[in-house]
């Protein structure tokens, strides 16, 4: 047998050869077998052959025993990882349980950034990456269509869940040739809404939404109920009873969550109507942020009609653009096929009934649904946005802040370090031990943060929904997602708070470490490095606070801009609820006369100062607007105007003053509402003329003829200065908007009787506009109440008077002149709030990492300071020699933090009013206020180094 040569000897030098060592072993027992077989008496070539036959193939038995020496080996590494791992996290625990101070301040910083954090990030994915609760979503497509001009025609209505971005609303003639060409698509479907509905016949009658579908939605979206059954073909034709489902939550507030609700009957607009079962918990609607109370058969629309929809049929005229399509693919068809033969379909629909010529290329195209039906994500998802960077700056504070604390409590342990160095252990085992002891607080604070996350995901809608009186139109609820996100920012909070101490850590001295006195401080020979780390550390937390608190007082500097707006009316002491006789059967001359009646009653009520009502509340966030045209001015020069429909009353409960001319009187209502019977019967004349010739046609100037007279109206101040400069327009005429397919032209046009002062309209953002006021007659209103005192107190009676007059009349909405406006701006009053909590709370963990920094910092030099002190160095020199290294690093933060503000507000521009995103004001105070903060976290270690005792310093010198 040879011996091992020499070479491979030295070659263990850079680590085990395993698959050279699997082959001397083989050979090792092949040689022996052939020195064993030779001296039995065969010759050496025969003692080989033999061995070799016995044995088999070498190479193969070669890669059999590297498998299985690999397989050892990473079984042992295995083993070795997770003892090792046990060990650091037994040890970690031994460790932290010694510094319960520490862990607990650790810990709890932790949670509080992982908490916030977690919480936001819930309410985001909800409103932005949640799929949609419907089945296969991605087969699903919404229509929308395009043109190079818009149709021929009058009566179009853009509306739609995606109208901003795609022209999706189509009529139902097209839907109905979809549905019956659908070759394509699996199952095809319409929707429309919400709309307000009157429900009657559960308690007291109420103001509900409700949601417009055709037969086959709940099929086309593969969706179930909860209770009952859902709405089929059957049910989308006029001869069925009408049959409507509840949604979940609407289920549980109207009906009590009463299993028994499936089965009854309620009255819609008066229309008695089965209620067929109850959607899924989790169905909310497939429009994001939209909320509806049931969905309604689409053949119900011409029973259950809104105040707004006009004359026509919307169920049977093609130029009324109002349905949603939605469609799933059928398994094989592309978008592209799809397209295409909708597409056709479409062009001779529309191009058959002159909404279109074949010039205007009408096309069809297939949008994905979660594309198409944003909803009401794309407008909250800014003010998400801006609280999740206000607490992603808090988590990074919080992981400075424990950085701190952990080096810190590093330096009392390089003893321990160089003590594990001496019994050899390697840095990156020391390396994994303090990892293990970072991760494992983060966890800890992990584990934490989310029972603080479950605190903010309850608080959420609570916060969003008292703010506005809406439910939250969306499920908060932990997913996959959610679950991700908080382990991913828990590890990397553990590292990131972590890694920079540990490095620093595990390069402890061990010569120095082991010669230092046990009296002296613990790690003070090398505190000097450490030290400028722990000042990096510092400088950071206070430039992300400043970040944070510049943001949030630009956000607080808008409110306090928009409450300081004078509206030009008085604002105090009225209480506003709103009416809709429609719903409940009443036509134009019996609503006027109900809103007398009811105007004569509130009026005499003890307490009310003077009553009134117009179709929009002030400053509620909705408006209505109008074309007019100047006589005298060219043609087809329109001018865009607000409008308010009001009583004779209005300018003087709401005390805007009247500048000229004079208010409304009765006979100013009998003349408009003259006007809008005839305008009324005009208007369903031409529609009968269009139904019967089969195609629109814009009515004429001849065809408009009728014994009425013009609109009286009063401006505002800015219409007549910006439209009549240095006129008196009492007494003027002024015509409607003059458009080639306007119905405008069935309408008398508008007389000037007086002028009004300038009111904020549709909120106090937006500037004052031209503005015409005209008599409310044939809508719902909005009532206003002047109290002399609280106007919540009128409440009860103004209930008990609507009830006595017509139990068949909910009241809408509630609530004070005041309440409505805050509700109007609760953006900007939840923004500053929540960017004010989270400033305020990263402010106190810099000035708390501050305070760490100076009291480790006095600690470490505590010897120095007795020295000094004994040389003859006074408190008040020391003293200072601390708040300036504070008060320095502060400044660094402010100046680093000024920076990054600058560049990142820009960002909120939008969100602001009335200041610019880099005011120097702000600034200036913000930087001001951390300064004096930053002072204070300076004054206690202050004081700490200036009672050390000399002789005791000395002493354990």
């Amino acid at each position: 047998m040879k011996p091992t040569p020499m070479w491979r000897r030295f070659d263990r030098l850079f680590g085990a050869d395993r698959a050279s060592d699997v082959r001397d072993e083989l050979r090792f027992h092949l040689e022996a077998k052939i020195d064993d077989l030779i001296a039995r008496g065969l010759t050496p070539e025969a003692a080989r052959r033999e061995a070799e036959r016995q044995f088999g193939d070498l190479r193969a038995l070669e890669r059999i025993g590297k498998r299985m020496g690999a397989k050892m080996e990473r079984r042992k590494h295995i083993k070795d990882y997770w003892g090792d791992a046990a060990r650091d996290l037994r040890y970690a625990i031994r460790s932290l349980c010694k510094s319960p101070g520490f862990a607990l301040v650790a810990i709890l910083t932790l949670a509080l950034g992982i908490g916030a954090n977690t919480a936001i990030f819930s309410a985001l994915d909800a409103v932005l990456f949640r799929p949609l609760p419907v089945a296969d979503q991605q087969h699903l497509v919404v229509f929308s269509w395009s043109a190079h001009h818009y149709p021929k025609q009058w009566g179009q209505s853009d509306y739609g869940d995606c109208a901003d971005q795609y022209n999706c609303s189509l009529s139902v003639p097209v839907f109905q040739t979809l549905h019956a060409q659908n070759a394509n698509f699996a199952n095809i479907a319409a929707f429309v809404g919400p709309f307000e509905v009157n429900v009657s016949g559960n308690g007291p009658a109420t103001i509900a939404r409700g949601e417009f579908v055709s037969g086959d939605w709940f099929s086309t979206l593969g969706l179930n109920t909860f209770l009952g059954r859902p709405l089929g073909p059957a049910d989308d034709t006029p001869s069925a009873p009408p049959a409507i489902v509840l949604n979940y939550n609407y289920w549980q507030r109207a009906f009590g969550a009463d299993r028994s609700a499936v089965g009854r009957t309620v009255r819609l607009n008066g229309v008695e109507v089965l209620i067929a079962g109850v959607a899924q918990p989790n169905f909310q609607h497939i429009t994001p942020g939209k909320l509806q109370d049931f969905f309604m058969p689409l053949s119900l629309a011409s029973r259950v009609r809104s105040e707004w929809w006009g004359t026509k049929n919307r169920l049977t005229d093609p130029t009324t653009f109002w349905v949603l399509i939605v469609a799933r693919l059928k398994p094989g068809v592309s978008v592209a096929q799809a397209q295409s033969v909708a597409t056709a379909i479409f062009r001779s629909q529309v191009v058959c009934n002159s909404l279109f010529v074949a010039d205007d290329a009408p096309t069809i195209a297939l949008v994905p649904i979660k594309q198409a039906l944003s909803g009401e994500s794309f407008s909250i998802a800014p003010i998400l946005d801006i609280i999740m960077a206000a607490v992603g700056l808090v988590l990074l504070i919080a992981c400075a802040n424990v950085a701190g604390l952990i080096l810190a409590r590093s330096a009392k342990r390089q003893k321990e370090m160089a003590m594990r160095k001496a019994l050899g252990a390697g840095r990156a085992r020391i390396i994994r031990q303090l990892l293990t002891e970072s991760v494992l607080l983060s966890a800890a604070g992990g584990l934490l943060g989310i029972l603080f996350a479950w605190l903010g995901v309850v608080a959420i809608p609570k916060l969003v929904s008292g703010g506005t009186g809406e439910p939250f139109p969306y499920l908060i609820s932990p997913d996959a997602r959610v679950l991700a996100f908080t382990i991913a920012i828990t590890l990397g909070t553990g590292i990131l708070s972590g890694l920079a101490p540990t490095l620093r850590g595990s390069r402890a001295d061990l010569t120095r470490a082991l010669r230092e006195n046990a009296s002296s401080t613990p790690g003070a020979a090398h505190t000097g490095n450490r030290l400028r780390i722990g000042d990096a550390l510092v400088v950071l937390q206070v430039a992300l606070s400043i970040v944070v608190l510049i943001g949030a007082g630009l956000l607080v500097r808008t409110l306090l801009n928009i409450r300081s707006i004078n509206p030009g009316f008085d604002t105090h002491n009225i209480l506003i609820f709103g009416l809709n006789p429609s719903m409940a059967g009443y036509k134009d001359e019996q609503m006027m006369h109900l809103y007398a009646q009811l105007q004569e009653r509130f009026a005499t009520l003890p307490g009310v100062v003077s009553a009134a009502y117009s179709d929009e509340p002030l400053l509620s966030g909705g408006y209505s607007a109008d074309e007019v045209h100047l006589d005298g001015a060219a043609p087809n020069t329109n001018v865009n105007t607000d409008i308010l429909t009001i009583s004779p009353t209005f300018f003087s409960a709401m005390r805007i003053p009247l500048l000229a001319g004079r208010t409304f009187n009765s006979a100013d209502f009998a003349s408009a509402l003259q006007t809008d019977a005839a305008v009324k019967a005009a208007e369903q004349a031409a529609d009968t003329k269009s139904s019967a010739a089969g195609a629109p046609a814009s009515p004429s100037r001849a065809s408009a003829a009728h014994p009425v007279a013009p609109i009286p109206v009063i401006l505002n101040e800015t219409f007549a200065r910006q439209f009549f400069p240095g006129k008196n327009p009492i007494g003027m005429h002024m015509g409607n908007e003059e458009s080639e397919h306007s119905r405008a032209v069935l309408r008398p046009g508008y007389r000037i009787i007086g002028i009004s002062g300038d009111t904020k309209y549709k909120d106090l953002r937006r500037p004052i506009r031209p503005a015409l006021y005209m008599p409310l007659v044939a809508s719902h209103a909005y009532f206003e109440l002047r109290a002399a005192g609280d106007p919540n107190q009128l409440a009860t009676a103004v209930r008990n008077i609507v009830a006595a007059t017509d139990s068949r009349l909910p009241i809408i909405q509630m609530r004070t002149q005041t309440e409505q406006i805050a509700r109007t701006h609760f953006e900007e009053l939840l923004l500053s709030r929540l960017s004010s909590f989270f400033a305020i709370l990263a402010t106190l963990l810099a000035c708390i990492g501050l305070y760490g920094l100076l009291s480790y910092e006095v600690a470490s030099r505590t010897r120095e300071f007795g020295i000094r002190m004994a040389l003859g160095a006074q408190k008040l020199h020391l003293m200072r020699l601390v708040v300036r290294h504070g008060i320095l690093l502060s400044i660094a933060g402010i100046a680093l933090g000024v920076g990054g503000a600058f560049a990142i507000t820009r960002f909120m521009a939008k969100m602001l009013y009335n200041i610019r995103p880099n005011d120097p004001g702000t600034f200036a105070a913000v930087a001001a206020l951390l300064l004096a903060v930053a002072l204070a976290a300076c004054i206690l270690p202050a004081l700490r180094a200036i009672r050390v005792d000399p002789l005791a310093a000395l002493r354990s010198e």
